[in-house]
């Protein structure tokens, strides 16, 4: 809880992962997304800031829809500490709003559903752009396959089998409100909606995937994956680049901002299904 005279900030961020080893800051020096935002804000609010958000991404991954949140005694316009941060901040994270919250906001905890969206380039020759944005696959992805296997997915369910074994949740059990799989031309698009996330679930499922889509196996593999609750039943992980956090959804009193999903460049992906 905020203390007297103090101001809890919420904020959305974006960022690029490649270079970063993942949200959470360490101690071995590495760079992370979440010990250069502290850097920038500490500077604008003069004053030491820690953060906390509302999902820790993996080193590689991608965010344009993370939301993470402050206490600070400084009182500083909303433009300051989106430009403020902005200044200090490298080219690869950027601050894109800011609103003053309740004490009872947590930017983790009040989270009621989390969104991602799995980017595949599908093409016989690799892409010599965003070569770490995307996941590039050279064999030929059957899109009707993949959506088939994607549909057992979806609902509550144990996902043992996908999540990594170091895995930190209390439970497996997690809803998934929608999966689909988009054809955008060249890029095939995994966009999950749940609750909650296991550590590695959606690399995990996008592992699978492809791999039904390929043709090296058939969708009813998901079923039984999730039956034998069983890492080993669950394929192999897929990399991260082509993962990103895209959106965090929050009860309506706290009235956030909304903005796109992205990633940018698949600005034109609809933003909801049936």
């Amino acid at each position: 809880m905020a203390a007297p005279g103090v101001f809890r900030i919420a904020f959305g961020v974006e960022y690029k992962g490649t270079r970063y080893r993942g949200w959470q800051r360490q101690d071995n020096g590495v760079p992370t997304v979440q010990e250069s935002l502290e850097k920038a804000l500490s500077q604008v609010a003069d004053e030491p800031i820690g953060l906390m958000c509302a999902g820790r991404t993996d080193a590689g991954v991608h965010a344009s829809g993370q939301v993470a949140h402050f206490d600070t005694r400084a009182d500083r316009p909303l433009k300051a500490w989106v430009m403020g941060a902005n200044a200090n901040l490298p080219a690869d994270i950027s601050v894109t709003w800011a609103r003053v919250m309740p004490a009872h906001f947590h930017s983790r905890f009040k989270a009621c559903a989390r969104r991602y969206r799995y980017v595949i380039y599908n093409d016989h020759i690799r892409p010599a752009h965003m070569a770490q944005e995307v996941t590039w696959n050279h064999r030929p992805l059957d899109v009707a396959r993949m959506r088939e296997a994607a549909r057992l997915l979806v609902g509550t369910h144990d996902f043992t089998s996908f999540r990594a074994v170091q895995c930190q949740a209390k439970s497996p059990v997690k809803t998934v409100h929608h999966l689909e799989v988009i054809e955008h031309g060249r890029f095939i698009v995994i966009d999950v909606r749940a609750n909650a996330f296991l550590h590695h679930m959606v690399r995990n499922f996008a592992g699978v995937l492809m791999t039904i889509g390929a043709g090296e196996r058939d969708p009813s593999w998901v079923s039984e994956a999730l039956e034998a609750r069983d890492r080993r039943a669950g394929g192999v992980t897929a990399h991260p680049y082509g993962l990103y956090l895209v959106g965090v959804e929050y009860p309506e009193e706290f009235e956030l901002p909304e903005r796109y999903l992205g990633p940018h460049f698949l600005s034109s992906l609809p933003e909801s299904f049936g």
